[in-house]
């Protein structure tokens, strides 16, 4: 038997929080929708988010025109300006959402936000909730969701495959028109089953792919599923090769996912230093350590190589220790937990993956190539990051388009109904993977192989040697699958693949460097 809800939300953090909230309250009680979590409502990448939300919020000083010229050039002038334009000017709206959930941003002693700046910025536009502004939208929109009679949340269920004409028969290919998603088959992982969930608009909010590469910020939930399921239902996905490293992970080995060092603490006045005690961002950009995360992250790798060192120091200590310390609690205590005291000590760093700027393709509406099939937050591709995303600009982004797709899907979804003769899951045949190990050491390959040959600095001999061992990997976990029952991490390691072929293709494709795509075969381009 099937599940029917007129949306099915794949996906937790706050573009899918935000877009079922939305729907759920423009028609109150006239829908249902289904919140598909793979663990829980708690474990997403915007709980982590230490930084903040950009939004031109002192017109004073800044404006629209501003925070638009400032992404474009992060973005290295492949950002689609109307994506642009629609983030920056709705964004405003948007921090009013958040604080109509209950989230709670630091305001100053006259009652104005208390507003942070960070690189690449050229103004103080950066809300936030001392260094865990994740943490604090993520629990307030949990609240809210929970208490909405609207939203079913299911968690530690897994979303294997959409739903299209392919499972009704039909073949089809990357040129079949008006492929369509009618739900979607979702592991329950208590039972074990593949159960049946049929939508009238299926929305993907899977987050991420950091865990595509072994040292990541994300958390390593961040496996790329919704990207994966969308290409192998032959939707379009784009701009994979932008991926952007955090320049400053808290150096720790043994941590995976790695600590995150806000960019705000260099906003706040860290310098970045050699181990000698030296400073070298003079050498690379004349906005030294605010310069933009890619040019940062490459001048750390570039620092590292010269020097055969496995970190850099970020040091804040010649800062007020009070005032350090109230910025920055959580990376204060947790550097303390290490035996490091940030307000006397350096804090060792290092990059780390951290965020996507491709994913499935999207329009203005955030509807993907294939209808009923929506996408938002870091699994989309709306043009906004281009070849590099702004600080703080990716969760104002996720609400943005969230209402976006909850305003066109609530007038879509009037002329469509459910589709009757979809099969249930057929496991027919099949077993239990015997061997984990097979699964585990391919999923360390992959991260090896990212890590290696398609990481901050590339080249095509490097890709081309990618592409070989993806190959492999490809065609054991393919037939692996073909003969099991899926499970969460048979499943993962597929998309995972998939996600690390994507990437390394259209890396192979761009012939320049440009934005996070850096390539020693096309350095000056």
């Amino acid at each position: 038997m099937a599940y029917k809800f007129d949306y099915l939300v794949i996906g937790a953090g706050i573009a899918g929080m935000s877009f079922a909230l939305k729907v759920a309250d423009k028609a109150a009680g006239k829908v249902k929708v289904a919140l598909i979590c793979k663990t829980t409502l708690e474990e997403a990448n915007t709980f982590l988010a230490q930084g903040g939300v950009a939004s031109v919020t002192d017109r004073e000083v800044d404006d629209f025109d501003k925070h638009i010229h400032d992404t474009m050039v992060a973005g290295d002038w492949l950002s689609d300006p109307e994506a642009v334009a629609k983030v920056v000017q709705g964004a405003p709206d948007g921090i009013g959402f958040l604080l109509s959930q209950g989230v709670d941003f630091d305001r100053r002693d006259d009652g104005s936000f208390d507003l942070h700046r960070e690189g690449g910025h050229s103004e103080f536009r950066i809300l936030h909730h001392a260094d865990n502004t994740g943490a604090e939208i993520q629990t307030s929109l949990i609240r809210k969701v929970r208490e909405n009679p609207d939203i079913t949340v299911f968690e530690r269920h897994f979303a294997v495959e959409i739903i299209t004409q392919h499972h009704l028969g039909k073949v089809v290919t990357r040129r079949t028109p008006d492929i369509t998603c009618y739900g979607a088959y979702v592991l329950d992982e208590a039972t074990g089953r593949v159960e049946t969930f049929l939508a009238k608009a299926t929305v993907m909010a899977t987050g991420g792919v950091g865990a595509v590469y072994t040292t990541t910020t994300n958390p390593l939930v961040a496996t790329g599923d919704g990207i994966a399921m969308t290409y192998r239902a032959k939707g379009t996905v784009s701009d994979m090769e932008f991926i952007q490293f955090h320049p400053t992970a808290l150096y720790n080995p043994g941590d995976r996912p790695s600590f995150l060092i806000t960019e705000a603490m260099r906003g706040y006045g860290a310098v970045l230093r050699n181990l000698d005690g030296s400073e070298f961002m003079q050498h690379y950009d004349p906005r030294l350590s605010l310069a933009p995360r890619d040019i940062v992250a490459r001048a750390i790798d570039s620092e590292m190589k010269q020097h055969g060192t496995d970190h850099v120091f970020l040091d804040v200590t010649h800062k007020d220790p009070d005032e350090t310390r109230r910025h920055f609690p959580n990376i204060y205590e947790k550097c303390l937990s290490l035996g490091i005291d940030i307000t006397r000590d350096m804090i060792p760093v290092a990059p780390a993956a951290h965020y996507l700027c491709g994913g499935i393709k999207v329009d203005a509406n955030s509807e993907s190539s294939i209808k009923r099939l929506y996408a938002i937050g870091e699994c989309s591709c709306t043009g906004l990051h281009g070849g590099n995303r702004l600080a703080s600009n990716s969760l104002i982004e996720a609400v943005v388009y969230a209402e976006a797709a909850a305003r066109h899907s609530a007038e879509a979804i009037k002329g469509y109904d459910f589709r009757h003769d979809v099969p249930e899951w057929n496991d027919e045949g099949t077993a239990h993977p015997e061997e984990m190990v097979l699964i585990t050491q391919s999923a360390k390959e992959v991260n090896q192989i990212m890590g290696y040959y398609v990481g901050i600095v590339r080249s095509d001999l490097r890709l081309k040697r990618a592409w070989n061992r993806l190959d492999i990997l490809f065609e054991e976990t393919e037939q692996l699958f073909k003969v099991s029952k899926p499970t969460r991490a048979l499943c993962e390691l597929r998309n995972v693949i998939n996600v690390a072929y994507l990437i390394m293709r259209q890396a192979m494709e761009r012939k320049e460097s440009r934005g996070l795509h850096y390539t020693i075969d096309y350095p000056h381009s």
